[in-house]
């Protein structure tokens, strides 16, 4: 099956730039689509200094749909909002002042990914981050999900000039040997070429999951393992039932496969879209066996159901799933900024201007501008694209 690659570099124009991140697309693009990607064939899009992050999410959403693995090839720097304090991805236009609404939220990465599987979804990054954004992650991790294996470094700030790309320049001219070793062999390869421009950094492997925080030695960073996976049995004592990747945070059910999110995006792939929904069905019942209605787990699958639905091309009913998981989170007093909350309506808002039939349209629109009214999110004008589609579906026969 083809392979997709997704290049993005991206980094402000001007004093704000603290890495030169589109230098490296040239020795990225001169490496093999097919060695890139890991694959005998590749499709590669590439973003250089993209201005408008809902740009950037297109790209990104249209290549975690793609059947078949995936691998993004990340350059750029990292910032913090001064509303929320969540790292963004700066893009060509950010400013300190403006980064909640010209940059990159990085919950929007990770929730584009999080459907797929760590089997076939990695992430390459090779990122700088100012004082604040430095601390942050360093902190408290940097989030990429469960089911995206992540490799790369974060840099602390750097001097007066931009900094080199060093990491990802050295894992392109690595890559033009013609073949690609599994991603954490070339990790080390990479590490062990520039161990003077990773000294100090926070360097990322894990073959899925959050990317945590830990010390910073000379070298490099064992990071630790994701705090949702299984824990690795003492010596003489049998590990305990493991939870499915994502965290559904109840036993696996009998015969069950190991990773659901893998056993799903194939039943998807394959066009079997029953069976995936019906398995994402079965790890929801046992989530809110577990912990309730309520929990986190359960939303999750809930989630899960929702995106499926979409992928059956069946938007009202992934329109209504998105609008009861956002008054879930809502009613449990959650934030209408709360990124989870915003992501929400955003999809079912997206769903819903996929609708054809107009009845079921008409039924969901006032529901969607109800919670709009609540939950109004980043993109201005949301509230009012929705009353005009209401007045043109009430106007129709």
């Amino acid at each position: 099956m083809p392979g997709t690659v997704l290049l993005l570099a991206a980094s402000p124009v001007g004093r704000g730039r603290l890495v030169d991140a589109a230098g490296v697309l040239p020795v990225l693009a001169a490496v093999a689509p097919a060695v890139l990607s890991g694959t005998d064939t590749a499709n590669v899009v590439e973003l250089a200094d993209p201005l408008e992050p809902q740009a950037v999410l297109t790209r990104l959403r249209a290549a975690a749909a793609t059947p078949g693995p995936l691998t993004v090839y990340l350059t750029g720097q990292l910032h913090l909002d001064r509303r929320q304090h969540r790292p963004h991805l700066a893009l060509a236009r950010t400013t300190p002042a403006t980064v909640r609404y010209t940059a990159l939220p990085w919950h929007w990465i990770r929730e584009e990914l999080r459907l797929r599987s760590a089997a076939d979804t990695a992430l390459v990054v090779d990122l700088h981050a100012d004082a604040e954004a430095w601390r942050h992650v360093t902190e408290r991790g940097l989030d990429c999900g469960p089911h995206t294996a992540v490799y790369g470094r974060l840099a602390p700030p750097a001097g007066r000039r931009p900094a080199e790309p060093a990491y990802m320049k050295t894992v392109a001219t690595l890559l033009r040997s013609g073949r690609r070793p599994a991603l954490d062999t070339l990790h080390e390869q990479a590490l062990s070429r520039i161990p003077q421009e990773t000294r100090g950094n926070l360097l990322l492997a894990h073959a899925g999951g959050h990317a945590a925080p830990g010390p910073v030695p000379p070298a490099r960073v064992a990071a630790a393992p994701a705090p949702w996976g299984p824990a690795a049995a003492a010596p003489g004592r049998e590990a305990e039932p493991s939870v499915p990747a994502g965290g559904s945070g109840a036993p696996v059910p009998p015969a069950a496969p190991a990773d659901p999110h893998a056993a799903i995006s194939a039943a998807v792939r394959g066009g079997r879209h029953q069976e995936a929904d019906g398995l994402a069905a079965r790890y929801e019942e046992d989530a809110v066996r577990a912990h309730g209605a309520g929990s986190e787990q359960a939303l999750h699958w809930r989630e899960v159901r929702a995106d499926l639905a979409m992928f059956a091309g069946d938007p009202a009913r992934s329109c209504r799933a998105w609008l009861a998981v956002a008054e879930a989170r809502l009613a449990a007093g959650q934030a209408a900024d709360a990124p989870a909350v915003e992501a929400a309506v955003d999809r079912a808002h997206h769903q819903w201007g996929r609708i054809e039939d107009t009845a079921r349209a008409r039924e969901l629109g006032p529901a969607l501008a109800e919670l709009r009214l609540r939950v109004p999110g980043r993109r201005s004008g949301a509230l009012e694209n929705i009353r005009r589609q209401l007045g043109r579906l009430q106007a129709a026969p």
